[in-house]
C-alpha cells in the first residue's frame, strides 16, 4: 500500500521491494496470494522487484507478529535487522529512501532526495525518548548505498556481543551514525498513531507553551506510523472491544483526535480490503511486514 500511495501522491523516484527469495513470481493458483501481491507491486505500480536470500519465511511467521516465545521473537528481530540493511546495498542508486512497512504514506517524500550530498545519513529523532535520551529512529532513513558501509552493519549484526546484547537495527545505526546523521524533522516524518491517544505532547512539540492542535500536526505530516503500543499493528485483526478502549478520547466535545486516529487505520483497512470472491485487491501489503523491506531509490 505503500507504493499505491507514492504513485498515487506522484513520486518520481524508482520503488523497489525487498522480499525472500523463497517466494516467487509465477502465480500457481487463485489461492497463491504472495505471488498475486508480487506481480501487482511490479505490475501496477512499476516496482522493482529484489529477492533477498536468507530471509526464511515458516507457515507459522505469516500474519503473527504478536505471537511466539522470546526466542522466536529475537529471531525475527534479528531478521529485520538484516533486512533493514540491504537498503545499504543498493548501489545501483546514488540515494535510497529506506522506508518501515507499517507506515500510511500522506505525501510523495520526493523533496528528501534534494536534500545536500554531504548527508551521508538522515534520521529523525526518537522524539519520545527527549530530552533524557538523543537517539535516532529507523522507521524513515536517507542513505547513500555503499557496499563498505553494507558489510560493516551486517558485521557488528552478526557480532556475538550483539547477539548476546539482543541488538536492533536502532541500536547498530545509532553506534555509526548517532553523532553524524542529518537530524530530519520528526514533525514531517515522524508523526506515530499513538500522538492522538496523548495527553501531554509536549516530546513531540518541543515545547509545552505550543498548544496541540491535532488537525495541524496531520497536516503538516508526510506520513504516519503506526504505533499504539500494546495494540497491534493495523494489519492484525484486533477484537471490537480491545478497539474500544484504546481509541482516543474527546476532549467535552472536541474529538478531532479520535477522528483523525480512527481514519487513519480505517483508511488503511479499506485500501487494504479483499474486494470480491478471489479478486486480491490487498495492494502491496504482504501479510508478514517484518519481512518487507521498502526502498525508494533516486539517481543512477
Amino acid at each position: 500500500m505503500v507504493f499505491e500511495a507514492l504513485a498515487r501522491l506522484g513520486s518520481k523516484a524508482e520503488r523497489v521491494l525487498v522480499y525472500p527469495a523463497a517466494w516467487d513470481t509465477q502465480i500457481a493458483s487463485l489461492t497463491d496470494r504472495d505471488s498475486q501481491l508480487l506481480v501487482k507491486a511490479r505490475e501496477w505500480y512499476g516496482v522493482r522487484l529484489v529477492p533477498l536470500e536468507g530471509m526464511g519465511v515458516t507457515e507459522s511467521d505469516s500474519g503473527k507478529m504478536q505471537e511466539g516465545g522470546e526466542e522466536e521473537r529475537k529471531r525475527k528481530r534479528k531478521n529485520a535487522t538484516v533486512t533493514k540493511f540491504i537498503a545499504w546495498k543498493q548501489t545501483r542508486y546514488e540515494r535510497v529512501l529506506y522506508l518501515d512497512a507499517d507506515v500510511t504514506v500522506l505525501k510523495h517524500l520526493d523533496e528528501l532526495f534534494l536534500l545536500p550530498p554531504s548527508a551521508g545519513v538522515a534520521m529523525m529523532r526518537a522524539h519520545w525518548r527527549l530530552p533524557a535520551k538523543r537517539t535516532l529512529a529507523s522507521n524513515l532513513i536517507l542513505l547513500q548505498p555503499s557496499e563498505e558501509d553494507y558489510e560493516r552493519l551486517m558485521t557488528a549484526s552478526r557480532a556475538e556481543d550483539s547477539r548476546e546484547a539482543g541488538d536492533t537495527d536502532v541500536k547498530i545505526l545509532n553506534r555509526f551514525y548517532g553523532d553524524s546523521a542529518m537530524v530530519l524533522p520528526h514533525q514531517s516524518y515522524g508523526l506515530l498513531t499513538r500522538e492522538f491517544r496523548s495527553q501531554d505532547h509536549t516530546q513531540y512539540l518541543g515545547t509545552p507553551l505550543q498548544p496541540w492542535n491535532p488537525e495541524q500536526a496531520y497536516q503538516e505530516a508526510s506520513l504516519v506510523h503506526f504505533l499504539d503500543e500494546p495494540f497491534p499493528k493495523p494489519w492484525v485483526m484486533w477484537p471490537h472491544t480491545l478497539y474500544g478502549e484504546m481509541h482516543p478520547r474527546c476532549r467535552g466535545e472536541d474529538c478531532r483526535d479520535k477522528d483523525i486516529w480512527v481514519g487513519l487505520y480505517d483508511d488503511f483497512r479499506k485500501r487494504r480490503k479483499v474486494s470480491g470472491k478471489g479478486d486480491v485487491r490487498r495492494v502491496l501489503w504482504l501479510i508478514d511486514a517484518d519481512y518487507l523491506r521498502i526502498v525508494v531509490g533516486a539517481g543512477a
